[in-house]
């Protein structure tokens, strides 16, 4: 029996001379299972999306007021119609849900005044529930520079 020589180095024999080596196991390719608390049943078990959100906003009234205040500000158009769009735009959500509008002078703060419950209206359509509950309008600069 000939053998040819080969190009690799031998490998060591099994035995009781050879000290074996720890491969970890994402190397040897076996997935390492999931570790779950033992303490909490289920709790290493995937939530769906909603339910993780639903407990982050529903947690924090100023993070769900925030949220609110970015959709606005994104369909603000929606809201007042595009002449006042552009003359005003959305401040900011309290915690008693008033909505501050910036509006660029005194004469469109009386128009926003005079439109308050249609803007509030408009606003929890757009929101999808009743978050806003009232206007307070403050002159400031341009809604552009907002």
């Amino acid at each position: 029996m000939n053998r040819r020589p080969s190009s690799r180095p031998a490998r060591p024999r099994r035995g009781p001379g050879r000290t074996p080596v720890w491969t970890p196991p994402w190397r040897a390719g076996i997935p390492i299972p999931p570790k779950e608390d033992p303490a909490a049943e289920g709790a290493g078990v995937p939530k769906p999306i909603g339910d993780v959100l639903e407990g982050l906003l529903g947690s924090d009234r100023r993070l769900r007021t925030g949220l609110a205040t970015g959709d606005l500000g994104r369909r603000w158009s929606d809201v007042v119609g595009a002449p006042l769009a552009a003359e005003t735009a959305p401040g900011g959500i309290d915690e008693a849900g008033v909505l501050t509008v910036r509006v660029s002078s005194a004469a469109w703060a009386t128009q926003i005044r005079f439109l308050a419950a249609a803007v509030v209206a408009n606003a929890n359509e757009v929101l999808g529930g009743e978050i806003v509950t009232g206007v307070k309008v403050v002159v400031g600069p341009p809604a552009s520079a907002v």
